[in-house]
């Protein structure tokens, strides 16, 4: 049952109360029973007369929190006074009788956010309970928590209440971009997971803002949203989806797009133009004496298709969304041979210039974290820096396990649960866990690159100048992704093998000009 409150009503009842109380103790005659009724009456219509009340209670009308941190529902009295002698309760709802928290007679009555609530400063100029300041502090903000609160004060001069909403938000996961070739543009899908509450979702391309396409908000078992988009956009754009629950603190991903690789011209349609020019042959001898030349001209053509740009008609018969060649040579003067920083770690091995894990020193179902990690020298602050990783030949296979880039950050996290992104200094390509057609780009999002097939020796670039990161198939001499983002401090090579897989990852060496040729990793 609800107390009696203490207001102009709950003060007149008393009164009232107190004297049918009087009447039964003294025993009193009919007539002075009649007496005290009306002596009663007359107090309680005085009482319920407009009276000021010494107590108002103002709040702020919204309040938001994020998830897990403290938040102060602030709550206080006008004009200033006193509120250690009162009672406040402050509850949730319509659940007046089960408060979260109840004060009175200068204690706290136990509730069930025992240990999770008290007492705050709703500025920081405030006096506390000594001056009216009866805000509620939660401790550890939940979605739980998020609802209308009422701060309800009463004393002998009166009472008042006030209500304050309160949002509790969670920020989600970066979001993750993945791009599906379809025809000559590209379908590039954003998701993101783990808002509350539901967030917005914002496309840029070419730094102009577009529509979101396929706009899809969801809520997961655990109360938190997820939302998916996509565009079709042209490759060699410049891409990116912001998520947020505002613009301000809203999270990106980005990416520069590259058309994607294909088979080179000179083997499955070779195969295709010989058999045709089988066929041209034949009618040839059966024609010779309509046309020989100029079917065997036509059959020279056909042999030449191995070599791309030879001439005009040749170049019509070439794929014309195959990735243009990169001559990596260009690089030479900018090329540093890495040595890698001396370890004790028990999960790797370094012989030779070759890095792999240490076999049977985690679970199966483990996965890459920076405990397989390891940094490289020299670090850089300014100016080109080029260098080369192998991941396997044709005899141990290609590895399926890796992380290579760079990072900044001192030391290399060995707890699974820090976050190995951009703002934590690391900016990597690796193997993709879930997918053998694509790479994935570990910057402060995740972004999948698809492949035709896994290289074999990977080119890294930095030009620190300019914020530019860029990773290339040595054999194929060609540009797998770039990122462009901005380098503080001193960043170094960065290189992870992976866990259990049979082929080693090896850091190139090579004589260049402006080096000493004998610079081997030892370990």
């Amino acid at each position: 049952m609800r107390p009696l409150k203490s207001g102009r009503s709950g003060v007149a009842l008393r009164r009232l109360y107190f004297t049918l109380d009087l009447q039964q103790y003294t025993g009193g005659s009919l007539q002075q029973t009649h007496r005290c009724f009306v002596v009663a009456l007359c107090a309680f219509l005085y009482s319920s007369l407009p009276v000021s009340s010494n107590l108002v209670v103002l709040t702020k009308t919204a309040v938001s929190a994020d998830s897990s941190h403290a938040i102060t529902l602030p709550c206080w009295l006008n004009p200033s006074q006193s509120a250690e002698n009162l009672e406040v309760r402050w509850y949730l709802g319509d659940n007046f009788d089960a408060p979260i928290m109840f004060y009175r007679a200068k204690q706290f009555e136990v509730t069930p956010y025992q240990g999770r609530v008290e007492f705050g400063l709703k500025d920081a100029a405030s006096g506390g309970l000594k001056t009216g300041d009866v805000s509620l502090k939660l401790l550890s903000a939940t979605l739980k928590d998020e609802g209308d609160y009422t701060c309800y004060v009463s004393g002998d001069q009166g009472y008042d209440n006030a209500k304050v909403k309160l949002t509790v938000t969670k920020t989600g996961d970066p979001p993750i971009l993945s791009v599906v070739k379809e025809g000559k543009m590209a379908n590039v899908s954003c998701d993101s997971e783990g808002w509350h509450p539901e967030p917005r979702l914002r496309w840029s391309v070419q730094k102009q803002d577009l529509t979101p396409k396929g706009l899809q908000h969801s809520l997961g078992s655990s109360g938190l949203q997820s939302v998916h988009s996509w565009i079709l956009v042209p490759y060699s754009s410049d891409v990116s989806c912001l998520v947020g629950l505002s613009d301000e603190g809203a999270k990106e991903a980005r990416l520069l797009l590259v058309p994607p690789q294909e088979e080179e011209p000179g083997s499955s349609v070779v195969g295709g133009w010989v058999a045709f020019g089988v066929v041209l042959i034949l009618l040839i001898a059966v024609l010779a004496s309509l046309g020989l030349l100029y079917f065997r001209k036509r059959i020279l053509f056909l042999g030449k298709t191995d070599k791309p740009g030879s001439d005009e008609e040749n170049r019509e018969l070439l794929p014309k969304d195959v990735v243009q060649s990169t001559d990596l040579s260009r690089f030479i003067n900018s090329y540093v041979n890495v040595k890698l920083e001396g370890t004790g770690s028990p999960y790797l091995t370094i012989k030779d210039g070759k890095l792999r894990d240490v076999t049977g020193k985690f679970p199966a179902e483990q996965k890459v974290t920076c405990l397989t990690a390891i940094k490289g020298t020299p670090g850089f602050s300014s100016g080109q820096k080029y260098w080369e990783v192998s991941l396997g030949n044709n005899e141990v296979g290609t590895k399926k396990s890796w992380w290579v880039g760079v990072t900044s950050a001192a030391n290399i996290p060995r707890e699974p649960e820090v976050p190995i992104t951009a703002s934590n200094g690391f900016w990597f390509l690796s193997s993709s866990p879930d997918r053998e057609d694509s790479l994935q780009i570990s910057a402060e999002t995740n972004v999948l690159v698809l492949v035709s097939s896994r290289p074999q020796t990977v080119g890294v670039f930095v030009n620190y100048d300019s914020g530019e990161l860029s990773f290339y198939d040595v054999e194929r001499q060609c540009l797998i992704a770039s990122v462009t983002t901005s380098f503080r401090g001193e960043v170094f090579p960065f290189f992870n093998p992976g866990i259990g897989d049979a082929a080693p990852m090896e850091i190139l060496q090579k004589p260049v000009p402006h080096q000493s040729s004998d610079m081997t990793n030892s370990g």
